[in-house]
């Protein structure tokens, strides 16, 4: 299963433009399925199934996975390694252009399931809005990601970003472990950790009438860094100052602050009291 000898084996080299490095450490492999606590009732959803190596760790688990890949040269070597998985669904995609939930029905005939994925670095902010904002919802995302972004997904107010309130809007969200870039192969210039969220199944954490509204204020905050909410608004929006400033002032937010200080609890104040303009 060492995936420099599986590729050797097919002459395929990784790809730097996937974001291809390939987890070959048995034991964080392992525990990647422990922290989804994977059980033989699941329906699990592997994305970027690679050589196998984690799909053959789900398969021992899951009632059954559906493992999905972009490139097409990998296709052989996990046909190889799953063949003697029958619970294993190959398919040759990309997720970005799938309804993630019509995929499980056709697949696995339901629409319950879980996410687990190795994601590169310039497709995970992709990947989630994809898999978050179009229902039916996994019930949770197993990821390990850059430990950069993996940060940033649970950060605090104080250090929140756009992708941050995006996630924790539709999930509860923790880093549940580290990987050493050692683990991989090629070896990555940065270590990596494993994230888990927890989709809620009664709605968001916080009242909200209007999602689109929302996340277009979401976005106006976010949109002009380091500018004080004051203003990122009334840019974003195209809103009057004075309108903006009064309506933070019902909100209890202060003018003068920045987006990332704020907690979804006052972004959602803020859109109430700015649904009037929106």
């Amino acid at each position: 299963m060492n995936p420099k000898k599986l590729l050797d084996y097919f002459d395929v080299a990784p790809k730097q433009s996937l974001g291809q490095n390939f987890l070959a450490d048995p034991g964080a492999l392992a525990h990647i399925v422990d922290i989804a606590e994977v059980g033989p009732d699941d329906v699990v959803l592997e994305i970027g199934a690679g050589t196998g190596a984690l799909t053959r760790h789900l398969a021992g688990a899951a009632k059954r996975v559906i493992a999905v890949e972009v490139d097409s040269r990998l296709i052989p070597i996990l046909q190889e390694q799953i063949a003697s998985f029958p619970n294993v669904v190959l398919v040759e995609a990309d997720i970005l252009e799938v309804n993630a939930g019509e995929l499980m029905q056709t697949l696995a005939g339901t629409e319950t399931f879980q996410v687990v994925a190795n994601l590169p670095y310039y497709i995970t902010a992709a990947i989630l809005r994809r898999l978050l904002e179009n229902p039916p919802r996994p019930t949770r995302l197993t990821l390990t990601v850059q430990r950069e972004v993996a940060e940033r997904l649970a950060a605090q107010p104080g250090d929140m970003s756009l992708l941050a309130v995006s996630v924790q809007f539709y999930g509860r969200v923790r880093v549940a472990h580290r990987i050493k870039a050692g683990a991989f192969w090629p070896t990555p210039g940065v270590d990596s950790a494993v994230v888990r969220i927890d989709t809620y199944t009664d709605g968001p954490p916080v009242p909200v009438d209007d999602e689109r509204q929302f996340f277009r204020v979401v976005r106006a905050g976010f949109g002009q860094k380091r500018k004080q909410i004051k203003n990122a608004l009334a840019g974003g929006l195209g809103l009057e100052a004075r309108a903006v400033v009064e309506a933070l002032e019902r909100a209890g937010v202060a003018p003068s602050r920045r987006a990332e200080t704020l907690s979804l609890a006052e972004w959602t104040a803020l859109t109430a009291a700015l649904r009037e303009h929106l």
